[in-house]
């Protein structure tokens, strides 16, 4: 399953939940919740936690068609090197080793953390490693595929709610400081318009709230031979998303400085990410670099941003640039691929985050990609600005009766001469 599309489904199942007192019935209520949902394809699972001591990993919740174990059974810590693995990297997939649990038909598992994570020092003075409160246990149909990144992005949503919890019972929202941080966020963000060699491209964005997650960024080299252009949005809400869109937005500009390979500067942008915000949702980007010459090569890298729509003049054809890599935050050490267009005169390259194609007007309708190449087709002709306003009156002026809204945020751009 897209992983976007993953996550919609569980901030529903969160949004639908009764009043839950404690993280054990918040687990208990999402894993059941997950089996229910026959788009995810989860048929199983079960909840572990963490002893006292640190030790061993006690059952505390099964659930879904599995066969049932003792109440309370427990693994060792020291007999499962798994579990040091997913302190590292958030989510594994494993062969059984237990002997019991052999027993009860279970010859392969997944394991996914969940809730605070622990910095355990060794007691032969080795390297300190990471466990989780708790690990999620989950029994799919396939081991292959896309698993792996669904279980990122279920523990990974599952740490940015109960953290949320934690925040939201110790104190509120401070509006001072939140205006601070708008000021400083607005200070960071690129002039919207810019001119480089054939090219002009307009950007603007619009936070939801005093903060937002959106971002978008131009980053010029020092030779004015290139361009870098980003757009991103940080999943997790208020302040917390603010901080990781201003956090990846740095580093980007770090990265292009030193002239870095793209699909390498991607990759450590989503360490960073992952090392920095823990507890936090996922970031996602999708950056491309112009350069300054008559052949109009256009590389990029996207993350599991909204696909850009890149409209081919000469052909009235739009082509929508899909992901080369997974969203920045779940686990360390993905990889990323770059891709290419390129560009001749006339053509618009549109960038866009999601409260553009998911506004909704008062049927609970998206806006939709159909509509955004629909109206690139009418707008050909305007410069960059006007595409750029117009789109966002015409998405206002759609969802102005819809109860849902998000940070909006359109970079375009387009080859003049």
């Amino acid at each position: 399953m897209e992983q976007k599309k993953l996550y919609r489904i569980l901030e529903d199942i969160i949004k639908e939940a009764p009043k839950i007192d404690t993280d054990e019935e918040l687990l208990g209520y999402v894993l059941q919740q997950i089996i229910n949902n026959e788009q995810i394809h989860i048929f199983g699972g079960r909840i572990w936690k963490l002893s006292e001591d640190k030790k061993a990993y006690i059952l505390i919740k099964q659930s879904g068609d599995v066969d049932i174990i003792k109440d309370k059974y427990e693994v060792q810590v020291d007999r499962y090197p798994m579990f040091k693995k997913v302190g590292l990297y958030r989510s594994v997939i494993a062969e059984e080793t237990d002997e019991y649990l052999i027993e009860k038909g279970i010859y392969q598992y997944s394991a996914s953390g969940a809730g605070y994570r622990f910095k355990i020092k060794s007691s032969d003075d080795k390297e300190p490693y990471y466990l989780y409160q708790y690990l999620i246990a989950l029994n799919a149909k396939s081991f292959e595929g896309d698993l792996l990144n669904a279980l990122n992005i279920i523990s990974m949503t599952l740490n940015s709610i109960m953290r949320a919890r934690y925040v939201e019972s110790s104190a509120k929202e401070n509006i001072v400081e939140l205006e601070k941080a708008r000021e400083i966020q607005k200070g960071i963000l690129p002039e919207h318009e810019l001119k480089f060699g054939n090219y002009e491209m307009f950007g603007l964005s619009l936070p939801d709230k005093i903060v937002g997650g959106d971002f978008f960024d131009y980053l010029e080299s020092e030779d004015k031979e290139r361009v870098g252009v980003a757009i991103g949005d940080a999943a997790s809400k208020g302040f917390s998303a603010a901080a990781q869109s201003l956090y990846v937005s740095g580093a980007l500009r770090m990265g292009a400085e030193y002239q870095t390979k793209i699909t390498a500067m991607v990759s450590k942008i989503n360490n960073l990410v992952y090392e920095t915000f823990p507890y936090e949702r996922f970031v996602t980007l999708f950056y491309c670099e112009l350069i300054s010459d008559k052949k109009g090569l256009c590389q990029y890298v996207n993350a599991g941003q909204n696909p850009p729509l890149f409209f081919k003049s000469e052909i009235d054809r739009i082509d929508s640039l899909s992901s080369t890599g997974p969203v920045l935050g779940p686990a360390p050490y993905q990889k990323y691929y770059s891709d290419s267009i390129n560009f001749r005169k006339n053509d618009i390259l549109l960038l866009y985050t999601d409260g553009i194609a998911e506004a909704t007007n008062e049927k609970f309708e998206f806006f939709g990609e159909d509509r955004i190449k629909d109206f690139i087709r009418k707008n050909k002709d305007h410069n960059t600005k006007d595409i750029c306003y117009k789109l966002i009156q015409e998405v206002e002026k759609f969802s102005s009766h819809g109860v849902y809204s998000d940070d909006r945020t359109i970079v375009v751009i387009k080859r003049i001469l």
